[in-house]
């Protein structure tokens, strides 16, 4: 896809409906990915107004919080969600049997845990429903590497990532959830991050 990006950005960067509408203009294949963490609703929500069986991508490494599993479950019957889950090779039980706990911060471990257990399974997911456009709940807020980043970019394969509520705030995000009556999950761990202010590399390498 040849694209002024620049333009993009600067007409429609924070413009969320209006960047979701054009990406869908574009009559490519979409998906969503959700991790089910705080918030996850709005973007999910957003989605499926343009487009209802959007797959939507959830990575499951099998460490989720119960409250999190629960979660997912009820957004994806409220919102119809076409959700598609995919897991590590191994289960969480065979790869403790093996390897242990998960590795912690520090640990020269936690670069394969992350390979295994979230990287791999997006690839994946990317072979088998080849998409043209992915669809991110990236928020500037988060990390000081998605403060730099820009609401719509070119990933590495060239996949369009576009990031809709990349300049949102907690507040608004918090307000979107009451207006329109979305759940939220505040219960949620990520072991490949570990800390709310890592990368974890799906961001910077993919």
């Amino acid at each position: 896809m040849l694209m002024d990006l620049e333009a993009v950005n600067h007409d429609l960067g924070s413009d969320t409906q209006g960047l979701i509408d054009w990406a869908a203009g574009l009559g490519k294949k979409m998906i969503c990915t959700t991790n089910f963490r705080p918030f996850a609703a709005v973007l999910l929500h957003h989605c499926v107004q343009v487009q209802p069986d959007m797959p939507i991508v959830w990575m499951d490494n099998g460490y989720a919080t119960p409250a999190t599993y629960r979660f997912a479950d009820e957004l994806t019957r409220l919102l119809k969600l076409n959700l598609m889950i995919y897991h590590p090779r191994r289960s969480r039980a065979h790869r403790e049997a093996v390897d242990g706990d998960p590795p912690g911060l520090g640990d020269p471990r936690l670069a394969e845990f992350t390979r295994e257990v979230k990287l791999d399974p997006f690839d994946r997911a990317l072979r088998e429903i080849k998409p043209d456009i992915w669809f991110t709940g990236l928020r500037a807020e988060d990390t000081a590497e998605r403060a730099a980043m820009q609401p719509v970019s070119f990933n590495s394969d060239g996949m369009l990532k576009v990031a809709p509520l990349l300049h949102w705030n907690s507040k608004q995000m918090h307000e979107y959830c009451k207006r329109h009556g979305l759940p939220n999950n505040f219960d949620y761990f990520d072991p490949t991050k570990l800390e709310a202010n890592r990368e974890c590399g799906l961001h910077t390498t993919r």
